[in-house]
């Protein structure tokens, strides 16, 4: 598993790019920033459905939300400072907690939430896995480090 992945200095540019979009997440949902660029569209539906065309829009949220992918797809797959086995099998199981817990949001919000709220739950789901995958890969670390002690 230590083959694939990346270095442990990328842990540090992920964690910086997780800031960065945590701070224009604020940034935007409580100052209303924006950022009006031209961009490229395979596909845009708001007033018109257009296919293959530029537009000028708000690009502050995909920014933001390229930012968070990015960094914790760097924190997720870089290797820890010291790399032992264990931490093969403790990736093992955090992901597949990650995974559990991640369809357990999922069933709970499809029952019990609707509107805009599902809608936002469907946003979070996209950075959901990664961040209960650090959660369980950090707990499990944490309590193997102990119980070694």
């Amino acid at each position: 598993m230590t083959n694939f992945l990346l270095p442990y200095k990328y842990k540090w540019i992920g964690m910086g790019l997780v800031i960065l979009g945590i701070t224009g997440l604020i940034f935007y949902l409580w100052f209303d920033f924006r950022l009006i660029l031209p961009v490229f569209a395979v596909y845009a539906s708001f007033l018109e459905t257009r296919m293959f065309t530029t537009f000028r829009t708000n690009i502050a949220d995909e920014l933001i939300m390229l930012s968070l992918l990015a960094g914790f797809l760097l924190l997720v797959f870089s290797k820890e400072k010291t790399e032992c086995e264990i931490l093969d099998q403790i990736r093992s199981r955090a992901f597949l907690n990650a995974l559990l817990a991640n369809a357990g949001l999922l069933i709970f919000s499809i029952l019990f939430i609707y509107g805009n709220g599902f809608l936002t739950i469907l946003l979070l789901n996209l950075f959901s896995i990664f961040i209960f995958y650090l959660i369980f890969f950090y707990v499990m670390k944490r309590k193997e480090i102990n119980s070694q002690v």
